[in-house]
């Protein structure tokens, strides 16, 4: 098949899984065209079958903002022709799913029929989506896309109460290389870190305030004063600062890092004993879940899709948004115990597996080839 895959390039999860998603869609045969502004962040390398189409948007004196939802639309227009797509699949709704609509109307006219899949991430939904100024346009977007997919059980809820959607939403949810991701520890790297075997606590995250990052200092703070132990923070964003100020005021610096943002999470990921998610809403949860298929078992708020993945007292914890008491309690009872962490880590690893990518791609390539084949299953919901 040949697949446009439109994305933001961002260290996000939308952006995270669709790349994934197109790579592992390109080794299994198919071709790949990415259409977005960057090269995404997770697309590095030669991969044949995968090729890249960056919008670009003109600057215009008339123009306060530029009008990148133009713009991507017709570079839409003009990879489908040239490339001869058979179906464009848009992740995150905004402006994403409006431009593939704009698009498909522009081509129809042309005698060109383009299928489109929206598939609904989170924040377009809960957040950016529910504002005044955009909701019409996604609602809109969503019931006029070909076939809809959301990541959760949640999310799928979520949209149907915030918006009148007339269409089923099937439900794939996000996926994980476990391969990837199992890789033995190296103890020098880890010695680095925690030169006197501290106990290694991991978050990872774009520091947007919705994540909450104050909240995984606080946790830090009471482990610490309990268990000797070290943070790492991957990522960045606009929360960083914060993050670092509260440091600072506990005295912690010592034992934090901040290690930026990290293309190879891979590598880091192994080297924890335990993720630390402390987010006020996620529509899955897939750094939580990248953590586990690296063996760690997470402590995380119950918001959203969380506790579809993480499983109570099995793969770790969960507790309310912003109680980090009960979140630190359940870190230091888990670190204190050799044989309950070593418990938790074979459970994690297992659990992992139901979210392997080997799994959930074929799920994408059923619903590729129903929607080609004119067999779509995203009825309206009043037929």
């Amino acid at each position: 098949m040949k697949i446009g895959i439109v994305c933001y390039p961002t260290f996000g999860g939308s952006g995270v899984l669709a790349t994934e998603l197109g790579k592992a869609l390109a080794q299994n045969g198919h071709q790949v065209h990415f259409i977005t502004y960057k090269q995404p962040v997770r697309l590095h390398g030669f991969i044949p079958n995968i090729f890249f189409h960056e919008v670009h948007v003109p600057s215009y004196p008339l123009f306060e903002y530029p009008p990148y939802e133009t713009a991507l639309a017709s570079a839409m227009v003009d990879v489908i022709k040239n490339s001869r797509l058979e179906l464009l699949h848009v992740h995150y709704a905004i402006p994403h799913a409006s431009a593939a609509y704009m698009a498909k109307q522009i081509l129809r006219d042309e005698g060109i029929d383009i299928p489109v899949i929206t598939t609904l991430h989170g924040t377009d939904i809960t957040l950016v989506g529910r504002d005044k100024t955009f909701a019409p346009v996604v609602a809109f977007s969503i019931n006029h896309s070909d076939v809809i997919t959301a990541v959760s059980q949640n999310l799928k809820e979520e949209t149907y109460r915030h918006f009148h959607i007339e269409k089923d939403i099937k439900v794939i949810y996000n996926f994980v290389d476990t391969g990837r991701f199992r890789k033995k520890t190296v103890d020098a790297f880890r010695k680095l870190i925690a030169p006197h075997d501290e106990k290694i606590l991991i978050h990872a995250s774009n520091f947007r305030k919705i994540k909450r990052v104050q909240d995984v200092v606080k946790i830090f703070s009471e482990v610490n004063r309990q268990i000797p132990a070290k943070l790492l923070f991957i990522g960045d964003g606009p929360e960083r600062i914060t993050a670092e100020d509260l440091a600072r005021e506990l005295d912690l610096c010592r034992d934090i890092r901040f290690l930026g943002k990290q293309d190879q999470i891979e590598e880091i990921l192994p080297l924890g004993d335990l993720f630390i998610l402390t987010s006020e809403y996620e529509s899955f949860g897939l750094a939580a879940l990248e953590a586990m298929a690296a063996g760690l078992p997470v402590i995380s708020t119950n918001a959203g899709g969380l506790p579809e993945i993480n499983i109570h007292g099995v793969t770790g914890f969960l507790a309310d948004v912003g109680d980090t008491e009960a979140m630190a309690r359940y870190a230091v009872n888990l670190l204190s115990d050799e044989n309950e962490l070593k418990k938790v880590k074979e459970n994690v690893l297992a659990h992992a597996q139901k979210f392997d990518i080997r799994k959930i791609v074929p799920l994408y390539e059923e619903t590729y080839r129903e929607i080609i084949q004119g067999e779509v299953f995203s009825h309206s919901l009043k037929s």
